[in-house]
């Protein structure tokens, strides 16, 4: 199987741990959903409160803090309508009386040898991603973006875009993944951030589930 991040990875795919290999090498429509449970421990910045307030209507960003916080990861692999290899990752946080997910798509541009993610459940926010290999882990790194409206593209200045840096390993002493994920601001500093540890298991799905499915209508990307 050849997965989005395995086809812009190429040869340094080989140096992944097996694990963390084999949880990021779902080929579109290969019948497999991977479902990870832990616990998280999230920070969140205090100027950007109503920005990530908002971001909640859109399955993006969200406000609340807190140490092991119950975790859920799933990711399916697919074909989008406009042709593109692509996988959603949905993130569910659940703090008691709420439950905050936060999903993207990530698209692999055969066109243009990159990796693409769009935030949220409308892709509202599209990011480059620059993925590495360091001791076996998967390190995933944001670079040029764009706020997404319709089928344009309006590029994302500097100060008005996000650091983010994600980074996730598998550790054979606990048999657990290990992820940290930060974003970070120019002009506002830390906005979010999540580490923790959980498990993964796969199961066999009919297709990919429709609420999975997010991001319609790209048949454009962003420009190169």
């Amino acid at each position: 199987m050849t997965g989005v991040y395995e086809r812009a990875l190429g040869e340094a795919a080989a140096d992944l741990h097996p694990k963390v290999r084999d949880r990021y090498s779902l080929a579109p429509d290969d019948g497999t959903v991977c479902v990870g449970r832990g616990e998280m421990d999230i920070t969140r910045g205090t100027l950007v409160l109503p920005a990530l307030y908002a971001m909640t209507t859109q399955n993006m960003l969200f406000p609340e803090a807190g140490e092991d916080v119950p975790f859920s990861v799933t990711t399916v692999a697919y074909t989008t309508d406009g042709g593109h290899e692509a996988m959603t990752t949905r993130r569910a946080f659940d703090f008691g009386d709420t439950t905050r997910l936060f999903d993207s798509l990530t698209v692999w541009d055969a066109e243009a040898g990159r990796l693409l993610d769009f935030l949220g459940t409308q892709g509202r926010i599209a990011s480059e991603l620059h993925p590495r290999v360091e001791d076996g882990a998967l390190v995933v790194a944001g670079g040029r973006q764009w706020a997404r409206l319709g089928d344009r593209y309006v590029p994302l200045p500097g100060p008005l875009a996000a650091d983010v840096e994600v980074r996730d390993r598998y550790d054979e002493d606990d048999e657990r993944y290990h992820v940290t994920a930060t974003v970070e601001n120019d002009l506002v500093g830390h906005m979010l951030g999540y580490r923790g540890t959980f498990t993964q298991d796969q199961t066999a799905s009919d297709g990919t589930p429709d609420d999975l499915r997010i991001v319609r209508g790209l048949d454009r990307l962003p420009p190169r």
